[in-house]
């Protein structure tokens, strides 16, 4: 193994554990769960196919009634964190309680990755009702099934590995996910194994084409937030750029880019691209100084810098102004429909 390659296995963590999205590579012991609302629910529920049984928790506000049809959030960990560290470090659970709207947490096994990160980097965990995208889509067709969720409002979002998770999964299932959020992430199909997945994060990854994509963009727009510092060690921030990119398919957008201050003295620059309608369909913030760390997050969890703009709060702006008018019921698409992006 080259030296400089060694080196920077060194700098995130065991070799196997992969790509330290985790930026340090450490253990994490699990979150302890806080105390919730009268008449609030977060259970933890298995769901399995042939690919496997992951984990995931299920957040239910307080004032939630069977008769109501909620937007969902699925919100993608990233390394060595849990379902409860995410909630506590996003404080997204507070936001459904302030906003009504169901949050679930799918769950790494570290049988699957000793440092629970998601396999972005494996072309197998890239392709639509394979692998682990067949895990997460499952999850979320199976509260679709057990909870009265409006199919048009589902959304998904991430962090690092979960953030590059999100990506694939709003490439491969345009039909189920109505808009993506993707926080210091990676663009679907970055990489294809594990020496690329180093070079990715050292400096961006090189987007394939395959079957319809051309040059890893999809051929209609995916609806798209990106959050990503411009200090990342971890995570190159060109990375953001070709989230971005990608999302953006075949067409052509008017731009808008505007700077800002957050209250806790992070500046930002922010891109919207909207479509002839003047609606937004990408919007991209570049923290500036920022680490790998979920902006405007809470100290209560891990990876969040709380004095950045409130990421959490901004995504679910953006979310809510996005309906799926291409959304198949819970059931998911019948066999005989096409879906164009089945892979990266």
């Amino acid at each position: 193994m080259p030296d400089a390659m060694r080196g920077f296995l060194d700098q995130v963590g065991q070799l196997g554990s992969l790509p330290g999205m985790s930026g340090l590579g450490s253990s994490l012991a699990k979150a302890p769960a806080a105390s919730l609302p009268a008449g609030a629910r977060f259970e933890e529920y298995l769901y399995s196919n042939a690919a496997g049984t992951r984990a995931y928790k299920l957040y239910v506000p307080s004032d939630y009634n069977d008769q109501q049809s909620l937007p969902l959030v699925v919100m993608m960990h990233g390394c060595t964190q849990s379902p409860d560290d995410f909630a506590a470090g996003t404080r997204m659970n507070e936001l459904a309680e302030e906003q009504m709207f169901l949050v679930a947490y799918p769950a790494q096994s570290q049988s699957a990755n000793v440092s629970k990160c998601w396999n972005w980097f494996n072309a197998s965990d890239q392709q639509r009702d394979t692998g682990e995208p067949s895990l997460i889509a499952g999850i979320t067709r199976q509260i679709l099934q057990d909870f009265p969720v409006d199919p048009k409002r589902v959304y998904i979002a991430g962090l690092s590995a979960g953030g590059a998770t999100a990506a694939i999964m709003g490439s491969v299932y345009p039909d189920l996910y109505a808009a993506v959020g993707v926080h210091s992430g990676l663009a679907c199909g970055a990489a294809v194994d594990m020496p690329s997945a180093f070079t990715a994060m050292r400096q961006g990854g090189v987007l394939r084409s395959n079957g319809p994509q051309q040059h890893g963009r999809v051929p209609r727009p995916v609806p798209t937030i990106v959050f990503h510092g411009d200090g990342d060690k971890t995570v190159h921030p060109a990375n953001g750029e070709q989230v971005i990119a990608q999302s953006q398919g075949e067409a052509e957008f008017d731009s808008e880019i505007s700077t800002g201050e957050s209250a806790g003295g992070m500046a930002y620059t922010r891109t919207v691209q909207t479509d002839p309608a003047g609606q937004p369909v990408l919007e991209h913030w570049v923290l500036h100084g920022a680490g790998h760390a979920w902006s405007g997050g809470s100290s209560a969890g891990s990876y969040t810098v709380p004095r950045g703009p409130d990421a959490s709060r901004e995504m679910l702006r953006f979310f809510f102004d996005h309906a799926n008018t291409a959304a198949a019921a819970f059931q998911g698409t019948p066999k005989s429909v096409s879906i164009s992006t089945s892979s990266c």
